[in-house]
């Protein structure tokens, strides 16, 4: 699920690789801006055939969280 997640993040919204670890935060290391985020929940959606909750994304922080967030959602 890391892999398919850093795929996203480095291929549709430009973050180099070498940036991208489990515990890398969205804003404060990723520097992922509103629009960005609300870009990398729609891929998600569209990739995992998910819904993430609005309520749900104050919880989700770094990319270990999503992980988390995504996997309980397609087991």
């Amino acid at each position: 699920m890391f892999e398919e997640l850093k795929a996203i993040l480095a291929d549709e919204l430009d973050v180099p690789e070498d940036q991208i670890t489990p515990d890398a935060e969205f804003v404060n290391d990723l520097k992922l801006n509103s629009l960005e985020i609300a870009d990398l929940v729609v891929l998600c959606e569209d990739r995992f055939d998910i819904v993430i909750e609005e309520q749900d994304l104050h919880s989700i922080i770094c990319i270990a969280d999503l992980v988390e967030y995504v996997e309980q959602r397609t087991n």
